[in-house]
């Protein structure tokens, strides 16, 4: 019930007070991507959603695209630019997807969109994540976000999956904020963002 009905229409409701709230930060992220990016404001990528269905997901662009003499894209530190570093801190580049949660591809709460490169690499309990609509943030998130390895972080998914109600939901929201206001766990030990999922052992 909550899922199906009640957690749809929150979702909307609270994504579009959150970008009325936000529009005067929008505009000045988007005037400042614009100069700093050559005109580049948004990063849009292909993720599986519910069900494994792809969607576009939206979000500031923080990283050029910066490529070395053979071709091959640089590691993100290294295209990470220094008003990124700003963005990606204050989490204010996942905004956009306030955009995928009107559209009914997200849900503000949920399992992260991962890459589409990584769904033959799950098992049958880590494939759980995609019985939902994936979210902005989610139980994984407020548990360690980056610096959680991958197998913890598929277990905190399904285990939202299976547990998902809306004061988990308020829970998630209220600790979300808190890492947020901390800056805690946008890097993992080794890397900028999150190493690449290449399996199960």
């Amino acid at each position: 019930m909550y899922s199906a009905f009640v957690k749809p229409f929150l979702d909307k409701v609270t994504a579009c007070i959150i970008l009325l709230l936000s529009s005067p930060v929008w505009i000045v992220i988007v005037i400042v991507l614009a100069i700093t990016n050559k005109g580049k404001v948004w990063f849009v990528q292909e993720r599986p959603g519910r069900e494994e269905r792809p969607f576009r997901l939206v979000k500031f662009k923080t990283m050029s695209d910066a490529w070395d003499h053979n071709g091959t894209i640089l590691p993100d530190e290294e295209r990470l630019t220094s008003i990124g570093k700003l963005i990606r801190k204050t989490s204010l580049d996942e905004l956009p997807q306030l955009w995928n949660v009107l559209k009914g591809d997200m849900s503000i709460v949920g399992p992260r969109p991962l890459l589409t490169e990584y769904l033959p690499l799950y098992n049958d309990h880590q494939r759980k994540r995609h019985k939902v609509k994936p979210g902005i943030t989610g139980w994984a998130q407020v548990h360690g976000r980056n610096t959680v390895n991958w197998p913890d972080r598929f277990n905190y998914d399904v285990w939202y999956v299976e547990h998902q109600s809306f004061w988990l939901d308020l829970k998630i929201l209220l600790m979300t904020v808190i890492k947020v206001l901390k800056s805690e766990g946008i890097s993992s030990s080794t890397s900028i963002t999150m190493e690449k999922f290449k399996g199960n052992n």
